[in-house]
């Protein structure tokens, strides 16, 4: 016990370091814990820390979720529904389908391990993209459009998964079944999150009108509401992402937590502080997994043709991106303006080129990796390890190379010069 109380208060000493360190050099925060993590791994007598999925699934990803929804302009989500949707559901199956190709024809997997990897870094991480650009100024709808992605893809990603997991084990696969199970899973999910919140917000009222409710109650009532309605959206089958992603969405359109209430000032300090811990342990911790994951390969895979793997996969999915945004941002209002005689405008093609090279991998796509079986009923999980170290490459390509070069693409580009005067937005979650 002391042990590990050593080990988390070093993470958390190290997250503090780095993060100074993030700010001098301005470098965004999530790739240089990711390197920092990395770097203190192959240190000798480094603590060997495997990450454990569950620990990831219900312990970080609720909140962050959460935090993500609230934070989100509902207004400017809902006016950019339709390309939100097209990435966070067009593209991920169109990655998933180029990825599987790629790796069963270069890398050697089989087709259901293929479809597997395709699905795991598929959905783009959101935190890393929007800590890049608060770097330098950007137009609102970048912000948007990657914010909004992430809050969607996370769940067809996983569901997409879900599907290949199951085929792996040796179901068969049918177009009917999946759509059928792709949107149960997925109404479900946001029914119990927007059920829960309203639920929620109403609690929090009582506690004001009847004044039982002093701030620390409304704090940590806000801080189990991630939990409270993701844990029952997942036993009940349905994406407990979607039901933290609406949840999140609602009460910050509700806009309960104003300047009426005197908790929420302390209630956003509390948000802030664990929001930064636990962005900052699950990339730090993303850095240790590298000699975890190598451990499992070392004998089978020479780490040279690893790593041509993992280049190959991480090229894949960055050029699919690319390959996605020009005739998604252009198709659609061709139609518009051609066919339906809308009067929209195009959009510039430097933010489109600056959303498709935001496509940083991270947190989910990790979790998602670490989450397979072991083993399944037909035997061992086929290329498990091979599975993760590629999934951990495409996160190392994808956050540090995307995400070093982001800023200087931008300036490049000037996109800087399209950006609109900033707006208050919300800071923190109730």
């Amino acid at each position: 016990m002391h042990h590990q109380i050593e080990i988390v208060v070093g993470l958390v000493v190290a997250i503090i370091g780095i993060g100074v360190l993030a700010r001098w050099l301005k470098i965004p925060y999530p790739i240089l814990l990711v390197v920092g993590g990395l770097l203190l791994s192959l240190q000798d007598g480094a603590v060997n820390i495997g990450l454990n999925p569950d620990l990831v699934m219900l312990g970080f990803l609720p909140p962050l979720l959460y935090a993500a929804g609230f934070q989100t302009d509902w207004p400017a989500f809902r006016r950019s529904i339709r390309p939100i949707l097209s990435l966070a559901v067009g593209l991920v199956l169109f990655t998933t389908v180029l990825v599987a190709w790629a790796a069963h024809d270069l890398a050697g997997l089989s087709w259901p391990a293929a479809f597997v990897l395709g699905a795991i870094v598929s959905p783009p991480d959101a935190v890393a993209a929007v800590a890049v650009t608060r770097l330098v100024r950007v137009p609102r709808i970048i912000t948007t459009l990657l914010e909004g992605e992430s809050l969607v893809n996370d769940a067809s990603a996983l569901v997409a998964l879900r599907i290949a997991v199951a085929v792996v084990a040796g179901e068969a696969f049918r177009i009917e079944r999946a759509a059928l199970e792709f949107v149960t899973v997925s109404v479900g999910g946001i029914a119990i999150g927007l059920i829960g919140a309203w639920v929620i917000v109403r609690a929090h009222e009582w506690l004001r009108h009847t004044r039982l409710g002093e701030p620390k109650l409304h704090i940590a009532l806000s801080l189990s509401t991630p939990y409270l309605l993701y844990l029952p959206a997942e036993r009940a089958g349905v994406s407990g992402v979607l039901a933290a992603v609406s949840a999140g969405l609602y009460v910050g359109w509700f806009g309960i937590c104003n300047v009426r209430h005197n908790w929420c000032v302390e209630a956003k300090a509390v948000w802030g502080m664990v929001e930064f811990l636990l962005t900052g342990l699950i990339f730090l911790l993303i850095g240790f997994q590298l000699p975890v994951v190598l451990d499992a390969l070392e004998s089978r895979h020479s780490f040279p043709a690893l790593c041509g793997h993992a280049a190959i996969i991480s090229g894949v999915v960055i050029g699919a991106r690319l390959l996605w945004m020009y005739p998604r941002a252009y198709l659609p209002r061709w139609v518009d303006r051609v066919v339906l005689g809308r009067d929209v405008a195009y959009p510039p093609w430097q933010a489109v080129t600056v959303v498709g090279w935001a496509g940083m991998r991270g947190v989910v796509s990790l979790a998602a990796a670490l989450s397979l079986p072991t083993s399944t009923s037909e035997g061992p999980f086929p290329d498990r390890d091979l599975i993760l170290f590629l999934t951990f490459g495409v996160i190392l390509v994808t956050l540090v190379g995307q995400g070093m070069t982001l800023p200087l693409l931008i300036r490049i580009l000037g996109v800087s010069s399209l950006a609109e005067p900033d707006e208050e937005t919300p800071a923190m979650p109730e």
